[in-house]
């Protein structure tokens, strides 16, 4: 197995990820882009932990727990994103104030 594919791979999505975070105005999509971030994070958990070849499966565990997380915070972010949604009538990170004076 080569190492450096595999890791080129989550750089790649991590680098994919960073630019949806910053360049997109709508909030799924600064989600989506939080969730490739954390798909390349379980990459290489997953890919360290092969490497080492380690009899305990210590990186998968990391990577389910990775994925447990991003799941409650993809229910919870969207169910956020549609009560703003439903009260301003847009999805728009730049134009979400709610906590401005």
């Amino acid at each position: 197995m080569i190492i450096n594919q595999f890791l080129i791979l989550a750089a790649l999505l991590f680098s994919l990820g960073v630019y949806g975070l910053l360049v997109r105005r709508n909030a799924v999509m600064v989600l989506l882009a939080v969730e490739l971030m954390l798909n390349a994070v379980n990459i290489n958990l997953v890919v360290f932990e092969a490497a080492i070849r380690s009899t305990l499966a210590v990186g998968q565990v990391f990577a389910i727990f990775v994925i447990t997380v991003a799941a409650a915070e993809v229910g919870i972010g969207l169910a956020i994103v549609i009560l703003v949604f439903r009260n301003r009538k847009s999805a728009n990170v730049d134009e979400l104030n709610l906590m401005k004076w």
